[in-house]
């Protein structure tokens, strides 16, 4: 029956309790050196986050997503509805990195690197610590009437997050909408932007329930990266591991008994304080083992090391380490399925960075224009076409035209000769291409269009031109 009660953590989830209800976590305020190095991380990676929407390289903005109209930018390179295969590339790229990061060192991304991990544990839970206190305290005035102070903690607990969440969705809008059409939009006021603040106020709402109720659920729930974990862990990935061996012994953890000699008692190391428990951000007990629920945010190392140093052991019952380090004593190394997933990241980051080097900053698309054959004008041969000029740039082109560089004709636009493309534009219209008979091939010739911005040359076309049989 013992047997049996100790794996009963796998008959549920660590925040649902024998009932199936939510089992809400209290986790005890996290304290060592391994915390200190993730507020410095998370600190580093928050201010990126809030500023890389507002940081511009070239006039570009450094990060943009814009989906409604399809316009990304990730470290100032401009991605357009043309270049969608090379924004598929740089996605397949993350997500092989990220796999290769989770074979090698585990769900480490998770505790260390995932926005809503940082923004849980670094701003609304030491928000939460100021406010209503550690642990204990938690849980003291959650079980309380609602009094005086409890009104007045947990009011200000929820504005504090409301407004928190707020200025999250904005950021979330910089990176969707573009930062300049934010400020604009900040600029002109909320009357002529309704539209853009109810979706404001729906994200502010997302990020809300998410950091005052859903919480740890993201991450067991509605990410599916924990259940990735099965399929790219193995013995000897490095993750945030127990020592079993060292922590149980022969006769298993127990409580340390003045005067006991735990070699004798056969005793392990772990004497069963369940600090590790508390302290652990998503409820669970990291000494069953490696577990969906685990972010492998180490907070159950410092609180163990603490405890270790306090009773004389060593430190590192808990610590980095792979299964087969614990129970083999191996150590890490770079095994055949991690080189198959580097060699792969290797290829593709080739591929993407020379497809990169050699896309156009201006991309025209020259065709026929449908159901049109050729006319007879003036001893030549005219075919009508539509052009389209895409600027991808954030400069405006302002003295672009068309020259046939192959065979010899002429290019007649309608309208203007020559015409813009402003930044980050599209340009479009319509243009008659007249060529001598004695220089075509066939009744369907390659005919190369190039594209001139004053004398410099920004693009070159190649479509086809239809002549006569005839002329064969």
């Amino acid at each position: 029956m013992d047997d049996l009660h100790d794996e009963e953590f796998r008959d549920r989830l660590g925040t649902v309790d024998e009932e199936g209800k939510r089992a809400w976590v209290y986790p005890k305020k996290p304290q060592g050196k391994l915390y200190e190095y993730r507020k410095t991380v998370s600190w580093f990676l928050l201010a990126f986050l809030i500023a890389a929407p507002f940081v511009k390289i070239n006039g570009n903005q450094f990060l943009m997503f814009n989906v409604l109209e399809r316009k990304f930018n990730i470290f100032g390179f401009p991605f357009w509805p043309q270049d969608f295969h090379l924004f598929v590339i740089s996605m397949i790229i993350g997500v092989v990195f990220v796999a290769l990061f989770t074979v090698a060192f585990g769900r480490i991304f998770c505790g260390w690197i995932c926005p809503q991990t940082i923004f849980m544990e670094m701003v609304f839970r030491r928000i939460e610590y100021w406010i209503e206190g550690d642990r204990n305290a938690q849980i003291k005035l959650d079980k309380q009437e609602w009094n005086q102070e409890k009104i007045r903690k947990k009011g200000l607990k929820w504005f504090v997050f409301f407004v928190i969440s707020f200025v999250i969705a904005n950021v979330f809008l910089a990176y969707l909408t573009g930062s300049d059409e934010l400020i604009e939009m900040v600029e002109e006021g909320p009357a002529d932007n309704m539209g853009t603040l109810i979706a404001l106020l729906i994200f502010t709402g997302v990020f809300y329930f998410i950091y005052i109720w859903f919480r740890e659920q993201v991450c067991i729930i509605a990410c599916p990266y924990g259940r990735l974990q099965g399929a790219l862990l193995d013995n000897k990935t490095i993750v945030v591991a127990y020592d079993h061996v060292r922590g149980e012994a022969e006769n298993g953890r127990g409580r340390i008994i003045k005067n006991e000699d735990r070699i004798l008692s056969g005793k392990g190391d772990c004497i069963d304080c369940k600090l590790c428990v508390s302290v652990c951000p998503m409820g669970i007990d990291i000494r069953n083992g490696t577990q969906l629920e685990c972010t492998n945010c180490t907070a159950c190392i410092d609180e163990c090391n603490t405890i270790m140093d306090k009773v004389g052991f060593p430190q590192g019952l808990i610590r980095y380490a792979s299964e087969d380090e614990i129970t083999k004593k191996e150590k890490f190394v770079f095994t055949t399925r991690m080189k198959g997933y580097a060699a792969v990241l290797l290829i593709l980051t080739g591929v993407f960075s020379g497809m990169l080097f050699l896309r156009n900053d201006v991309e025209a698309t020259v065709l026929r224009l449908p159901g049109q054959l050729f006319e007879h004008k003036g001893g030549n041969i005219s075919n009508v076409f539509t052009y389209k000029v895409i600027n991808k740039t954030t400069r405006d082109f302002n003295d672009v035209h068309f020259v046939l560089s192959s065979p010899k004709g002429i290019v007649k636009p309608v309208g203007a000769p020559r015409f813009k493309v402003p930044r980050e534009g599209i340009a479009s219209g319509t243009l008659f291409v007249e060529i001598n008979p004695v220089w075509l091939k066939g009744d369907k010739t390659k005919i190369t269009l190039e594209v001139y911005n004053g004398d410099k040359r920004l693009d070159t076309e190649t479509t086809n031109f239809l002549g006569p049989r005839t002329f064969n």
